[in-house]
């Protein structure tokens, strides 16, 4: 199905009075456009969240009609209409993708999306990510993500002892995922219940943000209180369209295929007391402007603000020497 592009904005500007003297533009320059304000974020997530109470009432099938009304009027208000009309698919296309999204929707043991609120929050939210970063080139296939220089090796760094974080990687073997599968019967609660990461790279403002969180947390969470848990970091687009096969609730466009976004496990630290130390501390950097943060249940996705950039860039040079 093709997403319709947005329609262009209104010009800005009005005719000349005829008794104006006209002035002259060399030819072929057109006339500048003031930059619009930036969309107001939390007036949006607020607006997100009292979204979903009302497609909360309206789960049940019969009211697939109503829920399709009831995107119609909500995506026009202003809070909500900001943030999509900015993103490249424009409020049109962000509209129909969504309906389609919740028409495709089955729930099962592997996606996020848990229900049809879950979906949509996970969608709507993400479109900040997009907004964020719609001009940053897509990580395309896996040998893109392979091969690039913008990304670092997550292993390599971590025999250095300079991640504050932890990770597992796929197996990539069926003895692998034997393995994996044995030890997670003997100890079923010794690591989260995740796949792990295919790739191991990520961007270096990324590994600067995930040390800094990993740092803080250490210092507020309760003793023998393992390390903060990373769970996805880069995907190439070819990967997310095999989640999405899959059943998993992969978003396109997605942070994900642009380096800058990340998940975090927070379901498995309510073991050890320290989940809502995890997730307060996301949040406070949300409010600060430094991340988006989506609530996924198991897994948090969180996403670099473009603000953020160039501290954590130059707080990774910092950090490893370079």
């Amino acid at each position: 199905m093709r997403v319709p592009s947005r329609s262009p904005g209104q010009q800005p500007g009005s005719p000349p009075s005829p008794t104006a003297p006209a002035r002259r533009r060399p030819s072929g320059a057109t006339p500048r456009r003031p930059p619009a304000p930036a969309p107001d974020l939390a007036a949006y997530r607020a607006a997100v969240a009292e979204l979903l109470v009302e497609v909360g009432a309206l789960a049940d099938a019969a009211s697939t009609r109503a829920r399709q009304v009831l995107i119609d009027e909500r995506l026009r208000e202003p809070a909500l209409a900001a943030v999509l009309d900015a993103t490249p698919q424009g409020l049109i296309g962000a509209r129909e993708t969504l309906l389609l999204e919740m028409a495709r929707y089955q729930p099962n043991d592997r996606t996020s999306a848990r229900d049809l609120g879950a979906l949509v929050r996970i969608y709507l939210l993400s479109r900040i990510d997009v907004l964020w970063w719609q001009d940053a080139p897509t990580f395309v296939t896996d040998d893109q993500v392979n091969g690039s220089a913008e990304l670092v090796d997550l292993e390599w760094l971590r025999r250095r002892d300079l991640l504050r974080f932890r990770y597992q990687e796929q197996p990539a073997t069926i003895l692998g995922r034997a393995a994996r599968g044995l030890r997670r019967r003997l100890r079923p609660d010794a690591t989260p219940h995740t796949a792990g990461l295919l790739f191991r790279r990520a961007r270096r403002e990324v590994v600067a943000l995930l040390n800094e969180i990993g740092r803080e947390f250490t210092a507020i969470a309760p003793p023998a209180t393992p390390p903060l848990w990373v769970t996805s970091l880069v995907r190439s687009a070819e990967h997310q369209y095999r989640l999405r096969r899959l059943g998993y609730a992969a978003m396109l466009p997605s942070g994900h295929c642009l380096g800058y976004s990340v998940d975090v496990e927070l379901a498995w630290f309510e073991r050890f007391g320290a989940r809502d130390a995890l997730a307060d501390l996301l949040l406070s950097r949300q409010e600060a402007g430094e991340l988006n943060v989506i609530d996924e249940g198991q897994a948090w996705h969180l996403c670099v603000a473009p603000t953020a950039r160039r501290r954590l860039r130059r707080a990774y040079e910092a950090e490893m020497g370079v």
